[in-house]
């Protein structure tokens, strides 16, 4: 395959769309992901076992990452890749992502948590509870 012709037009096709970067999310997409994200926040939020909040934590940290890379037009990640894309999209938000999570791992404040995802929401409506169906225009 290292000689084949068609190689260097298969590479430049594929830079071309890792530069475009994903599709954007569509309003009934950013709605739907700003329900559970809003359902995991409310979990974290109402937790009271340390336990369950390290996982509850780790899920919210993956989608509210993703929601942020996503509704921004950038390809997303999971473990480290996740953070890797927030620093190639924003190290300032990277920086205040990682540190509002070590946060609540080493000293159990969720604080900078909470605030960090209602942030990333509020352009796109904030926390969706009320009203939300899949399946049913709204």
């Amino acid at each position: 395959m290292r000689d084949a012709p068609e190689l260097k037009r298969i590479r430049e096709e594929a830079k071309q769309v890792l530069l475009e970067g994903p599709d954007l999310w569509s309003e009934s997409v950013i709605r739907e992901k700003r329900y559970f994200i809003t359902d995991l926040l409310e979990d974290f939020i109402g937790c009271s076992s340390r336990d369950e909040g390290i996982f509850i934590a780790g899920s919210l940290a993956e989608r509210t990452g993703d929601f942020i890379l996503r509704t921004n037009k950038c390809w997303s990640g999971s473990s480290k890749w996740l953070l890797r894309a927030l620093k190639r999209h924003d190290p300032t938000i990277a920086g205040q992502f990682s540190d509002a999570f070590d946060r609540y791992y080493r000293n159990g404040e969720k604080e900078s948590v909470i605030q960090l995802v209602d942030e990333a929401m509020v352009p796109h409506g904030g926390r969706l509870f009320e009203g939300f169906s899949i399946g049913k225009d709204t």
